[in-house]
């Protein structure tokens, strides 16, 4: 029997109504995966490859087959806005069926989540926080709602690896199981991935079975690429008109297109769609304008999704990372990108966003560079962004390359938040039982027992938990100031939010409060504030007409090194890569010149004016930061000291700019004496700094960082962040 006639009838029904002409690959590949093999399954293709389906078709065939008396798929995904497109498609799939499906997230009526508890059956379909709110809050209803469980689907799997929510998903997909009496599957579905082990690792993780990787067509497939280049625009006046060419490039290229600007910061992506309002005003053009993150209200990110999706005319967004994933927002014609994505894997999601419905895949990138003066010194006049722009996508074109996830082996942040999790979900467990619970999970599995009982007995001396008089352990009173909001559910840092009102409006949120009289740019409008409250945390606008001036040069990533040494080929090759346009072509031959006139591909360091010294160590973020703190503390001496050394400015993860009086060679002679010296790592990070030296490896602090001891963050910092090896063999071979 084939694929096809193995599905359900109602299935081959759907199929028909919906004229497809057949399965495609993955679809057949999935479907004789999950009917003939017990294997948990990755299904990694393209964008629009139709993993869902191939999930899901095999999936619901089985609970069609055998009905089972609880919630049969649960479905994990990460956003709320994919839910409730995955909801819609599947409403549709299974009208015809006697299964059920539910969609779970805060913002869904709590009545329909009472329908689900009164009778568990079906497709759940849930993010991380309402889960871990159900493992809580539900602990006695868990058998009822998923005893009979047969499939765990986890979508957009690659959001999840490296992260603390990531492993937060793990821990409660493995908690679960001692309320389920079968074994169920798992299924994870991405279009990014890089290291299919490390993802089948981290699916099949706690359990016996295998994992089978199921990957789509990865012959070459046609895109259209484009990079162009500029310096940043300086607006004159409030109310003129935009005559500077890299705003008129922008607005022209997105005209006339149904059309996706992403942006890595959510000002950026408001203050791009209000200038863009602004043009379109002033041309006398339709307002086609909207933006979606994560800061704007869910009415307004709706409506932006929806209109994007069945409009026939042109719409442009200007979006973050809320529509990388994989919403169905129609036939996309084309995604600009506003300077480097955060990472390839990033790159990789918004060029997927477009070429559906047949079409071909088109991304422009634009970037913006400040201007220099002539006068400036040398690493100031080299467009480090765009050509981090060329070397991304040439990791992707020539290798499909991706950034594999980063596994860490002390979790610390996130044990904090399961310790805490377990003892709610409990009531009381002793220290052994919770023990048990905890260091099972298989993300823990590095922490030593007695790590795990010191950070016990730290978070009883806070007060997070409390030990009875019998032994038991239960939540504190500090601890249940935490416990006992929705917030704690969450394990990604938080923000402090202030509603912006226009009037009883609620516009979205922003994290600082700005001054009365002052503008600030929010759902792709300029306001001026009229008033703040500060005990509300609240700030009362009123729409104006204003240009914004946007500055996009915020350190949001954590470029890996592979990217830096891509880089450093790009500037030295003769390559003529086709996607760069006029100014983009002109600009790397000018930065290719002044790489080689200062010698860039065979010495690490130049000599620069005034006694400073430039360092260009072609490290990513963390490696960056690190080799920064080895200068601090052991090439930091009196500043009449000739051999002392000062960090006096630079670009992350650029170039260091340091203040000396040794020569270049000397500096590269003495930073390899410090680094082959017996030098520890343990040696590396300021004891009475621990938690400042972590966060700059990271781009937001853990949330839960500040409730863990100092000693147990060092191991943590050596353990995950620190590897000397590495950095000692990247040192030496500097020149």
């Amino acid at each position: 029997m084939n694929s096809f006639d193995r599905l359900s009838p109602f299935i081959r029904e759907y199929i028909y109504k919906n004229k497809w002409e057949s399965l495609n690959e993955i679809q057949n590949k999935a479907c004789s995966a999950i009917f003939a093999t017990d294997s948990h399954i990755i299904i990694s293709a393209g964008t629009a490859s139709g993993k869902t389906e191939a999930a899901f078709l095999p999936a619901l065939t089985i609970l069609e087959e055998e009905q089972p008396s609880s919630v049969g798929i649960l479905y994990i995904a990460p956003m709320k806005a994919l839910l409730n497109d995955q909801f819609y498609r599947l409403e549709g799939l299974l009208a015809e069926a006697d299964i059920p499906v539910t969609c779970w997230h805060g913002d869904i009526m709590q009545s329909k989540k009472d329908k689900l508890i009164k009778n568990p059956k079906g497709v759940l379909q849930i993010t991380p926080e309402s889960l871990e709110s159900m493992v809580i809050n539900k602990s006695r209803d868990l058998v009822r709602i998923f005893g009979d469980l047969r499939f765990i689907i986890i979508d957009e799997i690659h959001s999840f690896m490296g992260s603390d929510r990531g492993i937060q998903v793990m821990c409660l997909i493995q908690r679960l199981q001692k309320y389920i009496r079968t074994k169920p599957r798992r299924i994870g579905l991405s279009a990014t991935l890089g290291d299919y082990a490390a993802a089948a690792n981290y699916l099949k993780a706690g359990t016996d079975n295998d994992c089978v990787v199921i990957t789509g067509d990865n012959s070459p497939r046609k895109i259209r690429l484009s990079l162009e280049h500029y310096i940043a625009p300086i607006l004159e006046t409030d109310m003129s008109p935009f005559e500077d060419e890299a705003w008129i490039y922008l607005y022209e290229k997105s005209l006339n297109k149904k059309c996706i600007i992403f942006a890595n910061g959510r000002e950026t992506a408001d203050g791009v769609i209000a200038n863009m309002k602004y043009m379109s005003a002033i041309n006398g053009m339709p307002d086609i304008y909207h933006v979606h993150h994560g800061s704007i209200a869910a009415a307004l990110r709706e409506d932006a999704e929806t209109t994007m999706k069945n409009s026939e005319g042109p719409v442009v967004i200007g979006a973050t990372v809320t529509l990388e994933m994989g919403i169905d927002i129609g036939g996309l014609e084309r995604v600009i990108q506003l300077g480097p994505p955060v990472s390839v894997t990033s790159l990789v999601q918004r060029l997927g966003r477009s070429g559906r419905r047949g079409n071909i895949p088109e991304m422009l990138f634009t970037d913006w560079e400040q201007p220099s003066e002539a006068t400036s010194p040398v690493p100031h006049k080299i467009p480090w962004r765009m050509i981090q722009i060329i070397a991304m996508l040439q990791l992707y074109l020539e290798e499909r390359w991706v950034e594999p996830p980063k596994i860490l082996k002390y979790p610390l942040s996130i044990l904090y938040h399961q310790i805490m999790s377990a003892v709610a979900e409990a009531g009381e467990l002793s220290l052994p039982s919770l023990a048990g619970r905890v260091l099972s999970l298989e993300n823990f599995k590095n922490i030593s027992l007695d790590d795990f009982s010191d950070l016990v007995f730290s978070l009883i001396d806070q007060n997070h938990l409390e030990m009875t008089e019998e032994g038991g352990i239960i939540i504190g009173l500090e601890g249940e100031k935490i416990i006992n909001t929705y917030k704690f559910y969450a394990v990604f840092p938080e923000e402090e939010e202030w509603a912006v009102m226009e009037g009883s409006k609620k516009l979205g949120t922003i994290e600082f409060p700005v001054p009365p009289s002052k503008y600030l740019t929010i759902a792709g409008e300029t306001w001026i504030v009229r008033a703040v409250d500060n005990n509300k945390r609240l700030v009362f606008v009123e729409k104006t007409k204003r240009k914004i001036q946007l500055l996009w040069m915020g350190d949001r990533a954590l470029t890996h090194d592979r990217i830096l040494k891509r880089m450093r080929q790009a500037l030295f090759e003769d390559t003529e890569y086709p996607y760069l346009q006029e100014k983009a072509k002109s600009r790397l031959k000018e930065a290719r010149e002044l790489a080689r006139e200062y010698n860039l591909d065979t010495t690490n360091i130049i000599d620069l004016e005034n006694g400073k010294i430039c360092l260009i160590p072609w490290l990513g973020h963390i490696n960056f930061h690190i080799v920064k703190e080895i200068i601090k503390k052991y090439m930091s001496k009196a500043e009449t000291d000739k051999d002392s050394v000062k960090v006096i400015g630079g670009m992350r993860p650029y170039f260091i700019t340091l203040k000396t009086g040794m020569s270049a060679g000397e500096f590269i002679d003495r930073i390899k004496e410090v680094i082959n010296s017996g030098l520890k790592a343990q040696n590396i990070p300021d004891e009475s700094d621990i938690r400042q030296f972590k966060k700059q490896c990271e781009y937001k602090t853990p949330k839960y960082d500040c409730f863990i001891p100092q000693d147990l963050l060092k191991k943590q910092v050596l353990e995950d962040y620190i590897d000397l090896d590495y950095l000692r063999n990247e040192i030496n071979g500097w020149e």
